[in-house]
């Protein structure tokens, strides 16, 4: 099954307002989730220490940095933030043993390795190596390729395309190739993401998110999405990463890529994927490596990787630009295109324990322009997280598209089928609709003044 990989989910309870689904399992330690449990309920999340401090320019009174905070570390340059050179101190836990940090040469070279049949690759996969999906400008940037998700709707029912949402587009042997359905007329692409600077963002605390969306107007308040932290104790976090906000951890993000995009297995998730439903794993005859597959435990290394990753950096800034983000900021986009977050500080354990934030990235702003949060702004693909009723609600969900490196990209939307920032603007509605109704209401030179600004990214 190629479903997100989700146990639990809810829209956070902010400011005393139930915005939804609230998880209501009791305080448990659960063992690591296998592909058949993974959609068990879990715990409500652990505290996860203090908030970091954000603000939002003319949407509410901008705090105070606190004291000890610094700026993250940006570039396009293929060099460390410095995480990677902190040494052993930051270890990664497996599930058996404890995985020692590489440096950061060493997980950038298993980032852009090409992976062959005989390393586990397919059956059935879209890309032969993360580097493949992640690498404009720099390893780990914006990407032009698309992941294909298709199902249909029963009355109000989404199902999945028999082997799973996501239907891979390559395959190691002619006869498995996946086939859309004809019946399967729910149809979308999902670009691939930028992944620099996803330490950082893996290291802003749930109360740091849950506190932007409870600052934002009710008709425009996004939802913190519960989700699995595959490595963790069984406690969830506030999801962030992956078009759905599927993933709260980059080694279960990992997990998940390696799996659905590679076709490798690992120790997180073990088991093959199907052709449209049809077994190709070890002993079918397609697959000539046992599962888990040995090369998949390089997802730690990955993890540890983007952790070192440097966020993208920021153009040169013009009088236009200056005077746009202004604009930008008036007609209410910095209420979801959140432009600065803090991180929380070094010591906190995150990711279910696994995790614990260093000084490289503790208390460090960031300028995402995102609030990382779920948003219905009328273009959602149709694809719930879980295809079961109770799930149907994300359906028309999208997380905020982070906006830093938005130069680099020149396909936008979650679908890349957006091809200049007028479009992209254009087709937001729901709960953006307002602010796209001020924004069509500028004269010229101010949103011209918006798109320089949206340039220096």
């Amino acid at each position: 099954m190629k479903s997100s990989i989700v146990l639990s989910i809810s829209l956070a309870t902010l400011a005393g307002v139930a915005t939804g689904l609230v998880a209501t399992a009791e305080a448990q330690s659960l063992p690591k989730p296998t592909r058949l449990e993974r959609f068990t309920p879990h715990k409500p999340p652990a505290n996860e220490g203090p908030a970091g401090y954000f603000y939002i320019e003319g949407i509410t009174k901008p705090v105070q940095i606190k004291v000890g905070t610094s700026e993250a570390k940006t570039g396009f340059d293929n060099l460390t933030n410095g995480f990677a050179a902190q040494g052993p101190d930051f270890n990664t836990l497996n599930a058996d043993n404890v995985v020692p940090m590489r440096s950061f040469n060493d997980g950038r070279f298993l980032f852009e390795e090409v992976e062959t049949f005989t390393d586990g690759l397919g059956p059935t996969y879209n890309a032969q190596g993360c580097r493949e999906c992640h690498e404009n400008v720099a390893t780990g940037g914006a990407s032009q390729v698309s992941e294909h998700r298709t199902g249909h709707l029963s009355g109000d029912q989404f199902f999945e395309a028999p082997g799973g949402s996501l239907v891979e587009s390559r395959a190691t042997n002619p006869e498995i190739v996946e086939r859309v359905l004809d019946e399967d007329t729910v149809r979308t692409f999902r670009i691939s993401t930028n992944v620099l600077g996803e330490g950082y963002v893996e290291s802003v605390a749930d109360s740091t998110l849950t506190a932007i969306a409870a600052a934002q107007p009710a008709d425009m308040r996004g939802a913190a999405v519960m989700v699995a932290v595959l490595e963790g104790d069984g406690t969830p976090r506030v999801g962030r990463f992956g078009w759905k906000d599927q993933h709260g951890s980059l080694v279960s993000f990992a997990a998940d890529a390696y799996l659905n995009e590679v076709g490798i297995t690992s120790s997180l998730l073990p088991e093959e994927n199907t052709s449209s439903g049809r077994f190709v794993g070890f002993g079918s005859g397609f697959d000539p490596v046992p599962d888990p597959e040995p090369d998949g435990e390089d997802l730690f290394a990955f993890a540890n990787f983007m952790r070192s990753t440097k966020a993208p950096a920021r153009g040169p800034i013009s009088s236009d630009a200056f005077y746009g983000e202004k604009k930008f900021n008036d007609v209410g986009c910095a209420i979801c295109h959140v432009s600065s977050i803090t991180t929380a500080s070094p010591g906190t354990v995150v990711d279910g324990g696994t995790f614990t934030v260093p000084n490289a990235l503790g208390n460090k702003v960031i300028h995402p322009y995102s609030d990382f949060l779920l948003h219905d702004i009328g273009t959602g693909d149709g694809i719930p997280i879980l295809p079961t009723p109770e799930f149907a609600f994300t359906a028309p969900l999208i997380r905020t598209a982070p906006l830093w490196g938005l130069r680099t990209r020149n396909r936008l939307m979650h679908d890349g089928l957006s091809f200049t920032k007028t479009e992209a603007i254009a087709r937001h509605a729901g709960q953006a609709a307002d602010v796209t109704s001020r924004f069509d209401a500028l004269p010229d030179l101010q949103k011209n003044q918006i798109l320089a600004f949206l340039d220096s990214l």
